[in-house]
């Protein structure tokens, strides 16, 4: 289990749910994963248009320094993946594991 783990609950724009999920696994998943990170799992709540997950790290550097080099490698700019874009909230818990 990492480190450090953050619950993230997104409330993702109108209409824009199932893109949104698309574009996560198939763009921030991978470099997230190549860059040291963990991910524990990801769910939708549809009635809510929410988007919920949780990103761990383990790694010497720390978590903040592990998302601060995800944000500035070229790779994620490459994206063109501006979450204001598809996020109307985002909420972010740093958690521990007890069970």
């Amino acid at each position: 289990m990492a480190g450090t783990v953050e619950h993230r609950v997104y409330t993702v724009r109108e209409g824009l749910l199932d893109e949104w999920v698309r574009r996560w696994r198939e763009e921030i998943v991978p470099l997230r994963l190549e860059l040291g990170f963990t991910i524990g799992g990801a769910w939708v709540d549809r009635e809510n248009n929410r988007f919920i997950w949780t990103l761990g790290y383990d790694g010497p550097e720390g978590f903040a320094e592990a998302n601060r080099r995800y944000w500035a490698s070229p790779e994620r700019a490459a994206m063109q993946l501006d979450p204001e874009d598809y996020l109307v909230s985002t909420e972010k818990t740093v958690v521990t594991r007890v069970y």
